[in-house]
């Protein structure tokens, strides 16, 4: 109370309004991997400043096998990943699961980075990255993304490592993947604590997100029947500055054509380049051989007072080496070096030399696509459903974008094992193809699903997110005095707060009485003694709704009337 002592006239501003709940965000996930660069952590709010700021996604090292159709001419191509074990994957997958949250309806997050694509794969990494995440408040989803293609031991220590820091903050929640689809091993190693502060989905998803690739890495292994070779002797002057062009067609490694090179009548010495300069080309002499990348521009073939030298010159596949002549002169010796089997043509070294197979295989590693765990979808599906619907909406029946299918389709009996578990109650939900509407989520369970309480995800999620909002807001209350009128506006706040997610939904019950209470005072939540010992407790009770799960259409005959 102001103390007054001029005359003259005051004005005082008179707070009748009990102080506001301000909503965090509920779908702010952080995903843990490898990157290409940049920071340990950043927040993102869009693909293109993960690029600008992480980099790409690692290329993926194809082998191409490439065997020319005897009827068509044309080149039949086969893809392997030697680094996969059950097919074309990743082994960086950060990228690609962003792509993919992106793609389902994601916003902001934050990217926790363990490395660069040099670094191997460490449990100990993720559990740092876990410690630091328990220092950011805003994160409201922990996705463990890369953790997935660790041993399944490490992974579920990592899982529950997730899920004590969610029990322990209360304002986040896990969302986690079944490795390489084993229920089995899933339900025994993922512990029995904590568990409805997280959720399961399975199987892993077919997206429509393509590899990346590097055309310096595809392997292109040729396994046509060899041609046999042409040998033909050449001979040209050495003032001819025109050069020629000659054309090998033999696939056989065993079978080199042969090209000598003989000099002028004057037996002047003649250097030698190669126009095109591809790695590829593997050029021999008879004391030894060397590639052209270790060849500088230029190398001495015939030196004074000899006429003439053998030479093998052989292609990867089909393709032409230019020989031109140059001015003659102290060029580069060729230095002499162990013959030994060509090294396999990478992509980039067919593309002038075979067109034709280079294309084949670029459209081949165009229809490749990436399997994902399906976490980081999910991830964003609770993003979109939370922005669309409200976070107390269960993030089920609804579509996953940037989908092919599912690595494993499921029957309703094949669900009722992953929705229902009766032993421990840790339920799995499932992802499935439907007929005409595509690929839906088709479960909300936590994984207490025999919890009555905590079976599912968006009452879980509800309470964290009410939790969460009183908490802040009630901040300001901290060393207020402890009286009536304190008590006052902290209910006021809260059940204003609470009247507005009853308006909107979120609360069942036909009146606000039937949806929730809030209660404060001493002699109904507080003693005499915990006032004295500072305490101030309210106790707020909600009916938070529930997902319509089972829909039950009885049906029975009636009897006719007139």
């Amino acid at each position: 109370m102001p103390i007054y002592k001029t005359p003259g006239v005051y004005v005082e501003e008179i707070s009748r309004l009990p102080p506001s709940v301000a909503e965090v965000s509920t779908a702010i996930p952080a995903f843990l991997g490898y990157t290409e660069k940049g920071p340990a952590m950043a927040r993102i709010s869009s693909l293109l400043e993960y690029t600008a700021t992480f980099g790409g996604a690692k290329p993926t090292a194809f082998v191409a096998s490439s065997t020319t159709d005897p009827s068509s001419g044309l080149p039949t191509i086969t893809l392997t990943d030697p680094a996969a074990t059950t097919g074309p994957s990743p082994d960086r997958l950060l990228y690609y699961a962003v792509s993919h949250y992106f793609a389902n309806g994601g916003g902001p997050c934050y990217i926790f980075s363990l490395g660069d694509y040099t670094a191997p794969l460490a449990k100990a990494d993720f559990l740092k990255a876990i410690n630091l995440l328990a220092l950011e408040d805003e994160p409201t989803l922990i996705v463990l993304t890369d953790a997935v293609l660790l041993a399944s031991g490490d992974y579920f220590e990592l899982a529950q490592a997730a899920l004590s820091q969610c029990a322990r903050l209360k304002d986040r929640f896990t969302i986690l993947d079944v490795p390489k689809g084993d229920v089995t091993a899933f339900r025994n190693q993922i512990g029995v604590d904590y568990l409805s502060y997280g959720a399961a989905y399975h199987p892993y998803l077919r997206t429509s997100l393509n590899f990346a690739v590097d055309e310096s890495k595809i392997q292109v292994k040729v396994t046509d029947a060899p041609v046999p070779p042409t040998i033909k002797e050449v001979q040209f002057p050495a003032n001819d500055a025109n050069g020629m062009v000659i054309s090998f067609q033999s696939t056989d490694a065993a079978s080199t054509p042969k090209v000598q090179l003989v000099g002028g009548d004057n037996a002047q010495a003649i250097d030698i380049s190669v126009a095109n300069g591809k790695p590829t080309l593997i050029i021999t002499n008879v004391a030894g051989g060397k590639t052209a990348k270790q060849v500088v521009d230029r190398w001495t073939t015939v030196k004074a007072g000899l006429q003439a030298s053998n030479f093998d010159i052989r292609l990867q596949g089909n393709g032409s080496a230019a020989l031109q002549p140059t001015p003659a002169g102290d060029g580069v010796d060729l230095v002499k070096v162990g013959g030994g089997a060509p090294p396999t043509p990478v992509l980039n070294d067919i593309k002038l030399s075979d067109t034709a197979r280079y294309n084949q295989i670029k459209d081949a590693l165009s229809r490749q696509r990436v399997t994902l765990p399906p976490s980081a979808a999910i991830a964003g599906i609770y993003a979109r459903v939370d922005r669309d619907r409200g976070v107390w909406k269960a993030p089920a029946n609804v579509g996953v974008m940037a989908m092919i299918s599912v690595d494993k389709k499921m029957t309703d009996a094949d669900q009722e094992s992953l929705n229902v578990d009766p032993t421990a109650g840790k339920s799995i939900n499932a992802i499935r193809d439907f007929t005409g509407k595509g690929t839906i989520v088709w479960g909300a369970r936590t994984l207490a699903g025999n919890d009555n309480e905590w079976r599912y995800v968006p009452v879980r999620r509800l309470f964290i997110t009410i939790e969460e909002n009183t908490r802040k807001a009630s901040g300001f209350a901290v060393f207020e005095p402890n009286d009536a009128t304190t008590w006052l506006k902290v209910r006021g706040m809260i059940e204003s707060y609470l009247y507005s997610l009853w308006e909107r939904g979120a609360l069942a019950g036909s009146t606000p009485e039937a949806a929730y209470y809030v209660n404060v005072g001493l002699g109904k939540t507080m003693t005499p003694q915990d006032v004295l010992e500072g305490r101030l407790i309210v106790e707020i009770g909600i009916a938070a709704v529930r997902p319509a799960e089972f829909i039950v259409l009885r049906f029975m005959h009636k009897l006719q009337q007139a």
